[in-house]
């Protein structure tokens, strides 16, 4: 007889596996960019090393102010109940990546979240590398 609860308290085990690599530690921009060395932990305990030519891309793309409010990595939550879009729960990292021209202004930050479609966050990933993750909710 197949049993649900198995199979998700197996899939919970393995998306917390999985999230391990996720900073846990999420410093500014601003705070980032003060570093000598941009390093921060993940939730497995690990160093999580930022790529200073990717912050000061970032950087030079937002006003100053949005500096010391975006917290990165930027974290996107990919959901199995979604397979096709992912969202963001940081209204900063929203805004950041509007001006930043990543996502469009048509795009609306509603319920405390903003969806995106996978292929954009992966994208968003590939871009601005150490500075985009994606964690799985």
């Amino acid at each position: 007889m197949y049993d649900d609860r198995v199979l998700q308290r197996w899939l919970r085990l393995e998306a917390g596996r999985m999230n391990d690599g996720i900073a846990a530690e999420r410093p500014t921009l601003a705070e980032l960019l003060e570093r000598p060395e941009p390093v921060s932990v993940t939730r497995g305990g690990d160093e999580y090393r930022y790529d200073p030519a990717v912050l000061r891309s970032i950087a030079d793309g937002l006003p100053p102010g949005l500096w010391r409010r975006l917290r990165l990595p930027i974290l996107f939550f990919a959901s199995m109940e979604v397979a096709d879009s992912c969202f963001l729960t940081d209204r900063q990292a929203f805004e950041a990546l509007q001006a930043l021209g990543e996502v469009s202004t048509l795009r609306e930050f509603r319920d405390g979240r903003a969806w995106v479609g996978r292929a954009i966050a992966y994208g968003l990933m590939t871009r601005y590398p150490t500075a985009v993750q994606i964690a799985f909710a």
